[in-house]
């Protein structure tokens, strides 16, 4: 494809301050038109952007927009057309790099009233006339990320959105979406009718509190057809089961965590190995939202997955209310700022316990990580106070005009992001040194995800039914570009080489660093040197469904030039380990990160993964004359990770969608070869 001039010289205007952000500063990112409640990266030049079915301003074919891209170069938005509420959705890669969300909420009109076509009973609709959304609580909706560029409302780089060709088995508002090895997704539980928690009170039928919960699991693609299969942890859980935690392992099993609970899950027998519950009393789970993610995996670690968990409340079970409200005012109760680890299936076939962490800076909820380049994890967004969600009362404050905070269940928002270190002693892990605060305000329905040149886009905060622009916590559409420490460093490593695809084993690559994107002795830079493969997840209600940090094996060889060339494993030879599609590719140098350059891991296709004996790597080459050409001063990683891309990986997936239905079954030539 060509590319203007015109858009060229912006590109290279918006793109070169970029190397001279301040350090820990918030930079303008745009306005994102709609507000940002679920984000993901389709490749290396746009970011996707979701909202839910709501009066937005902006129209895309006769009503409000909830769909757009943004351009990581201009930061300029194009709108994307979704036909049915996309609010409260869970989404996931796939294997060939395209992307697919579920569910969703019922159509809805002004106001988050009831649609105008009603479904059976009149709870529900499936179409309004005025903001003309459909009924999204079954959609699978699918997309194929394409470059800059495009025609983003074209077939080929557009939303596939129609529940009469697509659909799921149940319908599911805030259900958990995760990929097995193959790269097929499993979806699990849900609401069918929204509220605050997925539960009546008293909580006499954990299953189905007459309707309105599902405590189901499915899997995407569907080609058997098959039911979906009812999960005894999502009945045990019941009330704090929305969007469970769930993390694949090497085994193959997944580790959920919910409510206070705990579980080992194997996803092909549906059997249930209960873990120890959460320390505390402290949910994690929305609305509590507490921050959780994987930590790094290395080879340092064997690729044995921890999980942390930041955050979140402690509040008695009876506050939590239900469908309708919290029984307490959420926004004057303290959120939590204890964090727990947990290593669910330690090496020594012990059974996984929960190990207190050092706390946060200060408590709350929101709070999401972002994992950087470095193996640092970022904590922005979220507040001191409350929970996530939004309501027009409480049991405490019963009327919408004496609620302090409009809607918002949640207040005193945490401005400051701070800066997590999984490998340092208790006590040295966290830090907020040298890290601005945002003036923004990032509540209920925020969002953020790792750029390519390991930035950090922050987005969204709405805790209103519909779009309130006056109200105290408003509709936001203000996105936000964060530059983390390492941005102090104006020079960072690139690199050449970078392979497109990722095997599980096989042969080792070469990446080759420049020796004017370092600075100091060669062979100490080689000895700091590493590949790292970052997935950024999707990202929504504080969480990055699919985020993963996996740090390949590597050896090198120092130039007497001063070029330094890093022999890369490839992904170790076990796909749960980390899971087949798109991902971001970094070399870091001293702690300072190269652009990310967009591969593909795995085959491309939901199958089971090929595999290959893994290559020895070659024995490190020392050079003790050789030497970096940058300047010192400018390769300062400051205290944090860094970022920087070198190498172009705009090719996008195309695809034709094709549809058809075979008797009850929906058969759909996904985006590419997927199987």
């Amino acid at each position: 494809m060509t590319i203007s001039l015109s858009r060229l010289a912006l590109a290279l205007a918006v793109a070169a301050p970029a190397w001279a952000q301040k350090a820990g500063s918030f930079a303008d990112g745009g306005d994102s038109q709609v507000s940002a409640m679920m984000m993901f990266l389709g490749n290396d030049q746009m970011v996707y952007i979701m909202d839910k079915a709501e009066g937005n301003a902006a129209q895309i074919n006769g009503h409000p927009a909830w769909g757009a891209v943004w351009d990581i170069a201009t930061h300029e938005v194009a709108l994307q057309d979704i036909r049915t509420n996309v609010f409260c959705a869970s989404g996931m890669h796939l294997p060939n790099g395209s992307f697919a969300t579920f569910g969703g909420n019922a159509a809805i009109t002004v106001g988050g009233a009831i649609g105008s076509v009603k479904n059976d009973g009149g709870f529900s609709a499936s179409f309004d006339a005025t903001y003309q959304d459909y009924d999204g609580t079954k959609a699978i909706r699918i997309l194929d990320p394409c470059p800059a560029g495009s025609d983003f409302g074209s077939t080929d780089c557009g939303w596939f959105d129609d529940p009469a060709l697509l659909s799921m088995k149940k319908q599911r508002w805030y259900s958990t979406a995760e990929p097995t090895g193959t790269g097929q997704i499993v979806l699990i539980g849900g609401f069918v009718q929204g509220g605050y928690v997925n539960r009546n009170w008293p909580n006499t039928d954990p299953e189905f509190e007459g309707g309105a919960a599902d405590c189901t699991y499915e899997f995407f693609p569907n080609p058997d057809n098959a039911d979906a299969k009812t999960m005894q942890f999502m009945i045990d859980t019941s009330g704090l089961n929305s969007y469970a935690h769930t993390f694949l392992l090497p085994s193959g099993l997944m580790f959920l965590q919910a409510n206070l609970s705990s579980t080992l899950w194997d996803p092909a027998t549906n059997a249930e190995t209960r873990l120890p519950d959460m320390p505390k009393g402290v949910a994690r789970v929305y609305p509590a939202s507490g921050g959780v993610a994987m930590l790094p995996l290395t080879p340092e670690n064997n690729y044995t997955p921890t999980i942390l968990f930041c955050g979140g409340t402690d509040m008695p079970d009876y506050a939590w209310g239900n469908y309708s409200w919290p029984f307490i005012d959420t926004f004057n109760y303290p959120a939590s700022k204890d964090c727990q680890r947990i290593t669910p299936q330690p090496e020594d076939g012990s059974s996984g316990v929960y190990e207190q962490d050092e706390d946060m800076l200060e408590g709350r909820t929101m709070g999401q990580f972002i994992i950087l380049p470095t193996g640092k994890l970022l904590m922005v967004n979220g507040g001191i106070n409350g929970t996530a969600g939004y309501s027009e009362k409480t049991l405490e404050t019963q009327s919408w005009a004496d609620m302090p905070f409009g809607m918002s269940l949640a207040s005193d928002p945490a401005f400051t992001p701070a800066i997590y270190d999984p490998t340092a002693e208790i006590g040295s892990r966290w830090s907020r040194e040298g890290l601005d605060a945002s003036k923004i305000p990032r509540l209920y329905h925020s969002s953020a995800i790792l750029l390519p040149d390991a930035s950090v886009l922050i987005g969204g905060s709405n805790p209103n039914v519909d779009v309130n622009l006056t109200t105290y916590y408003p509709t936001t559409y203000a996105l936000e570009i964060f530059y983390p420490p390492y941005f102090s460093a104006s020079v960072r490593p690139t690199f050449t080489g970078a392979p497109t695809t990722l095997s599980y084993g096989g042969a080792y690559f070469d990446l080759t660093i420049s020796k004017d994107s370092y600075s100091g002795k060669s062979n100490d830079a080689a000895a700091r040197a590493t590949c790292v493969v970052v997935r950024g997840g999707w990202t929504t209600h504080a969480m990055n469904m699919g985020q993963k940090f996996l740090q390949l094996n590597n050896t090198y060889t120092v130039n007497d030039d001063g070029s330094i060339v890093l022999h890369c494993s490839q992904m170790p030879p076990n796909s749960n380990i980390f899971q087949p599609g798109p991902a971001l590719l970094f070399v870091t140098v001293n702690d300072i990160p190269s652009n990310g350059t967009h591969v593909i891991v795995g085959s491309g296709s939901i199958e089971t993964q090929p595999t290959s004996d893994v290559k020895a790597l070659p024995a490190n080459v020392l050079s003790n004359s050789a030497s970096g050409g940058a300047d010192s001063s400018s390769t300062s990683s400051g205290s944090g990770s860094g970022s920087g891309d070198d190498s172009d990986s705009s090719t996008s997936n195309k695809a034709v969608i094709a549809s058809g239905v075979i008797g009850a079954l929906v058969v759909i030539a996904l985006i590419g070869t997927l199987f």
